[in-house]
């Protein structure tokens, strides 16, 4: 008789020594619970020789308590497979805790069907790599959320914004279903967002420079933007507690972002 993967995990955690799981749950209690990110450039932190480009897990912190940290490990460029194949699943899983978090969030680069070491099939390998996620989370006593991509600006000529991640999303909020994962559902809050902001004020939460005109990646304002819509989104789903989020009314300075210098 196979077992299925859920039933091996949980296999594996009942094994565990008494002490070693009670261990683990007073260590957990005891420390601050770390939430990870694992992503693409959206999210990611970006240094000086990028900015204004900030992704939305450099704005996070503004609305967690610091008792809840955020480990932003997104990285430009990257799909749900590369990065697994690049080791950095495996770096955020030598380090992820009993207690912590796992936000995960791809699909922009998993949709590139020309480049063979990012793409993923919607209903076949994107979804079996978000499931190493998963299960990689949950072996280690962290909790897995999942958030759907982050919407583009994009709009037609009626100044409708358009959806464009195909059928991405769906196949996430399937597979949250599927195994009893938080979603959050960032597509669609950003797509109502950009539609609430309508064609000219979204330039004001991209990349628009005087060089540049960049419908993927956010500014300062809109990376605080979405940084309060994902923390709006952890207390809505239960995941984070009313003492775990703060300024979710208030007014973030844009000057509170800070870009590091570029590592040599």
């Amino acid at each position: 008789m196979s077992l299925t993967r859920r039933q091996v995990t949980t296999a594996a955690f009942a094994a565990l020594p008494l002490g070693a799981v009670a261990t683990g749950t007073a260590q957990a209690s005891q420390r601050p619970r770390t939430l990870y990110l694992a992503g693409d450039s959206t999210a990611a932190r970006k240094f000086a020789d990028a900015a204004p480009e900030t992704g939305w897990g450099m704005a996070l912190p503004f609305f967690l308590h610091k008792d809840r940290p955020v480990a932003n490990h997104a990285v430009n460029g990257r799909s749900s497979k590369s990065f697994v194949d690049e080791g950095r699943l495996d770096v955020i899983l030598a380090s992820i805790r009993p207690g912590d978090f796992l936000l995960i969030q791809f699909a922009h680069n998993d949709e590139k069907t020309t480049d063979p070491a990012r793409y993923t099939e919607p209903w076949t390998t994107y979804q079996d790599h978000l499931r190493l996620y998963v299960d990689g989370a949950r072996s280690r006593g962290a909790r897995p959320v999942l958030a759907t991509p982050v919407e583009r600006r994009r709009f037609d000529a009626g100044g409708n914004a358009l959806p464009t991640h195909g059928d991405y999303p769906a196949a996430m909020r399937a597979l949250a279903a599927e195994e009893g994962v938080a979603l959050l559902d960032l597509q669609a809050l950003s797509l109502e967002l950009w539609q609430k902001l309508g064609v000219e004020e979204t330039k004001k939460y991209f990349n628009w420079t005087g060089t540049e005109q960049d419908n993927t990646h956010f500014n300062p304002p809109g990376a605080i933007a979405l940084g309060r819509l994902v923390a709006a989104e952890l207390l809505r789903c239960r995941v984070l507690s009313a003492r775990d989020v703060r300024r979710l009314d208030a007014e973030i300075p844009p000057s509170w972002i800070t870009w590091p210098p570029a590592t040599a």
